[in-house]
């Protein structure tokens, strides 16, 4: 928000409660959505270490499986999606660390926690899926240039369905919980492995046309795996540079401002904005309310919009309230004078 939300409203709505309202929000979750009944970042970290750690071991057995496979029978494109489920198995590290970097309490340096980790894992997944998307493109090109014959086709084949399970069934999983706590990285890294499952079906037409006696079937299967992981890239990309730079769904700054809106003594909304740490919401507003109204009134219209907020957005676990008193007839937004004199 801007300056003045900070030295004329320094957090008064959140220290100022009762102790019973603080044990409330503390012990009480602030959505009544199911998905979203647990917001306490403990209990999402684990959640998400525990998809991490799961999907993991599936993962490993799967490229363990597959390169196996790989050993006998020389498949550049069993070999390409081999070392994308290796890499995307490895993902599961970097998000782990962002995960318990995320549980350590606010500092007087990291006043926001350390929550922003885990956009500097999703970095980090993008750049192995860049990593393996470079690594299949050029073992399929070199094979396309000098082509050699698969052997093993049916092993070949029985290890690409192989992969396409392993990978749906972490990829759903992933998906399912990284949208429950919020976690773009860990949907991205959904993403990813769903994309590995169909690139695990294309090795199996490669491996159909092996034993039609193309060659050339292979290599052009790994060019085409190159191709989507170059798609998931693109879109794992995009997700994570929005999380980056602190884009939230505009559907829940609509969501937020009707709520705001249907507070008593509500009487417009101001500036409202949300943004992301790690996978919980905090949100900064300014409320107008009645300029007759006391300071004490006031403060109590600030703390039922806080807790209307708390309500209606989920995965929303701080809001910062400041309440504006309504410019009397005639007289100038204060606000609008400072913002001027400030661009000045």
């Amino acid at each position: 928000m801007s300056d003045r939300h900070e030295h004329t409203h320094p957090h008064h709505h959140r220290h100022r409660h009762s102790l019973r309202h603080r044990l409330s929000h503390l012990l009480t979750p602030h959505s009544h959505e199911t998905a979203d009944k647990v917001d306490s970042a403990l209990e999402s970290s684990a959640r998400g270490m525990r998809a991490l750690w799961v999907s993991l071991a599936v993962l490993g057995v799967t490229a363990l499986a597959q390169a196996l496979v790989v050993a006998v029978s020389g498949s550049v494109a069993l070999l390409g999606d081999t070392v994308h489920n290796t890499a995307d198995a490895l993902t599961a590290v970097p998000l782990g660390i962002a995960f318990v970097l995320g549980r350590r309490a606010a500092t007087r340096r990291f006043t926001y926690g350390y929550g922003r980790a885990e956009d500097l894992a999703g970095l980090v997944i993008v750049l192995t899926i860049a990593a393996s998307a470079a690594f299949a493109g050029w073992t399929a090109i070199d094979r396309l240039l000098d082509p050699r014959p698969v052997q093993h086709v049916p092993a070949v084949a029985v290890a690409a369905l192989v992969g396409f399970a392993g990978n749906e069934w972490v990829a759903r999983y992933r998906i399912r919980v990284g949208r429950a706590i919020g976690s773009a990285a860990l949907v991205a890294d959904g993403l990813h492995a769903r994309t590995d499952g169909f690139t695990s079906l294309a090795v199996l037409l490669g491996a159909g046309g092996s034993a039609l006696g193309w060659q050339l079937a292979d290599p052009i299967v790994g060019l085409a795996i190159t191709a989507a992981i170059t798609l998931v890239l693109r879109d794992a990309a995009r997700e994570v540079f929005r999380r980056v730079m602190d884009a939230v769904d505009p559907a829940l700054v609509d969501r937020a401002e009707r709520a705001l809106t249907e507070v008593p003594g509500v009487c417009g909304v101001g500036e409202l904005r949300l943004r992301w740490i790690g996978h919980r919401l905090r949100a900064e507003v300014a409320v107008v309310v009645d300029g007759t109204v006391t300071v004490r009134e006031a403060h109590r219209i600030a703390v039922d919009a806080e807790h209307a907020l708390l309500h209606a957005v989920p995965r929303l676990t701080a809001a910062l309230v400041h309440a504006d008193p309504e410019p009397a007839p005639g007289e100038a937004d204060p606000h609008l004078a400072l913002a001027h004199h400030t661009a000045a």
